[in-house]
């Protein structure tokens, strides 16, 4: 149960998002690499639009580096079996039912087969200053980052459905990342693991989302443009 031993751990966790459309193998085993070297926890493997083989990136991935893999799929057609574990989810800030069940019915017998770990996961879409790749593919209309009420109840109704984390989302390349406020309240009222990305950009912002109350950090589009930072980031999550 890769993720339930991370989350007991207690620690600040930090997650590297990898989209396969942005990295060349040599690139990828780079990134790897420097990831194993600067304590990333996770690796989430997905994207909104994914052409690259999901299956080859992950072989890559595992070929340099023993952190676990957990997918973040954009769709029913970014499954792979042989990830370590799944954030299964299930999109509550909107109401487009392929992003609230219907890609779960058509993974759902994959998933069971696999038996990787399950993590139901809601995931909140909170507007960002601009508009992201999630919002313009799944359809859906981000929660204003100024009505903290309804992220509250958003989320609160998603723990009362079941679901075993929150994650707060401002999007891929955001401008803005989800508010100090909006976690911070949020962590008051749900007693879940809540992982926070889109917009991370600089150690200030990491350490600022810890300590709103952040259990995991997402990094990926920051990356893209500079590994270096990398392992500061990583050092402002602990």
């Amino acid at each position: 149960m890769v993720y339930t031993q991370l989350v007991k751990s207690q620690k600040g966790l930090f997650a590297l998002l990898v989209d396969p459309d942005k990295y060349s193998v040599d690139d990828l085993i780079d990134l790897s690499q420097r990831a194993q070297t600067a304590g990333v926890d996770m690796i989430l493997l997905g994207g909104s639009i994914t052409q690259a083989s999901m299956a080859d990136t992950l072989l890559t991935i595992r070929r340099v580096t023993s952190i676990p893999i957990v997918l973040f799929p954009g769709n029913a057609i970014q499954f792979v079996p042989t990830a370590d574990a799944i954030l299964l989810l299930s999109l509550i800030s909107g109401r487009n039912p392929d992003f609230l069940i219907g890609n779960h019915v058509l993974v759902s017998h994959s998933l069971r087969k696999s038996g990787m770990e399950i993590i139901p996961t809601g995931y909140i879409l909170v507007e960002s200053g601009r508009v992201t790749s999630v919002q313009y593919m799944s359809r859906t209309v981000p929660i204003p980052r100024d009505k903290c009420d309804i992220v509250i109840a958003t989320a609160l109704a998603g723990q009362q459905l079941g679901l075993k984390s929150i994650y707060l989302e401002a999007g891929s390349g955001a401008e803005m990342p989800v508010s100090t406020q909006i976690i911070s309240e949020v962590c008051k009222y749900v007693d879940l693991p809540i992982i926070v990305g889109g917009g991370l950009r600089n150690p200030e912002q990491v350490k600022a989302a810890r300590s709103a109350g952040a259990s995991m950090v997402v990094v990926g589009n920051a990356l893209e443009k500079d590994l270096g930072i990398l392992k500061d980031l990583v050092s402002a999550c602990r």
